[in-house]
């Protein structure tokens, strides 16, 4: 089944605000990417780490406003993304706040052709290019194949009042579907603490930034970049029945340990399409399987982008 054009509310999605002259200074110090030479027409993945280079959230950043950075992510990570961010500021001139709150900001999901002919001239034609349309920021999301281009559409609150776009209501099965087949697993509740950024390829999704300078677990992140120590990544992989986020995978030859976890699944007509972090090792022989050694058998399914390492 394709994936059929049209938009689809995000309601799942929230924005969080930085404002103040030290707004770009605060996120650089604490983000993945550089966020000093981000530009009006940019968006960015971003992953905000702990100590120890675990991902405590990804997300997309923009600049807004002068002086303001907007960053959307997951909203049931939204809550402790900013509180643990506020514990930083400390006397920098910047204010984080929920940029969501009282429906201040509408998201949407837009793709397939009928999203690129409504948006004409405003489609940004590279991933993570940024644009406007009607004040409305449009960012190019990765996609899983060139025939189905997929956008982020942020409204503000005197959009979100209004209509939706002018487009068809995507089912939300089709729209989570391509979103894992892009191969881009958005940390959730359930996966908080559980991934180095290389482990979810976010360093080859563009989420990464190795020349800027420091920020939590900087040097973590860098060393498994450089030393050759990665033994662990995620990859695409379609099941039987229903995945869920934090699901344990196992191996047939070494069925009393975990091999890896669901990163990121969708659910459409009984069959699960998965991204999984797993040992690199595991795709070499025998079989992975979801929730135990006698868990319903993976396949291997071709990411839309190529790995640094061979099974």
């Amino acid at each position: 089944m394709n994936m059929q054009s049209g938009a689809l509310r995000l309601d799942e999605w929230g924005v969080i605000r930085a404002v103040g002259e030290d707004a770009a200074s605060f996120l650089h110090g604490q983000l993945t990417q550089d966020m000093l030479n981000l530009g009006t027409d940019q968006a960015r993945l971003a992953g905000y780490c702990s100590a120890k280079g675990r991902l405590l959230a990804t997300m997309i950043v923009w600049r807004g406003a002068e002086n303001e950075i907007l960053m959307a992510l997951p909203k049931e990570l939204l809550a402790p993304t900013l509180k643990r961010l506020s514990m930083f500021v400390l006397r920098a001139k910047c204010k984080l706040s929920d940029a969501g709150a009282g429906d201040n900001w509408t998201l949407w999901g837009l793709a397939g052709e009928a999203a690129l002919q409504w948006l004409g001239d405003a489609a940004p034609a590279a991933t993570w290019a940024r644009s406007t349309r009607d004040g409305a920021a449009v960012i190019r999301l990765p996609q899983a194949d060139a025939g189905t281009p997929r956008f982020l559409l942020v409204q503000p609150s005197e959009q979100a009042r209004q209509a939706p776009p002018p487009l068809p209501m995507l089912a939300a099965a089709d729209w989570h579907w391509q979103e894992v087949r892009a191969g881009l697993a958005w940390i959730q509740a359930s996966t908080v603490e559980q991934f180095v950024p290389q482990m979810l390829n976010l360093e080859l999704l563009g989420g990464v930034n190795f020349k800027k300078g420091c920020y939590p677990g900087q040097e973590i992140v860098a060393r498994s970049q450089y030393r050759g120590t990665l033994k662990r990544r995620t990859y695409l992989f379609e099941v039987d029945g229903t995945a869920t986020p934090g699901q344990e995978l196992f191996h047939s030859e070494d069925p009393g340990q975990p091999a890896g976890i669901v990163a990121l699944a969708a659910t459409r007509d009984g069959r699960s399409l998965l991204l999984a972090e797993t040992k690199i090792a595991a795709l070499q022989a025998g079989s992975l399987h979801l929730g135990s050694a006698a868990g319903a058998t993976l396949t291997p399914s071709p990411l839309p982008y190529a790995l640094t390492e061979a099974p």
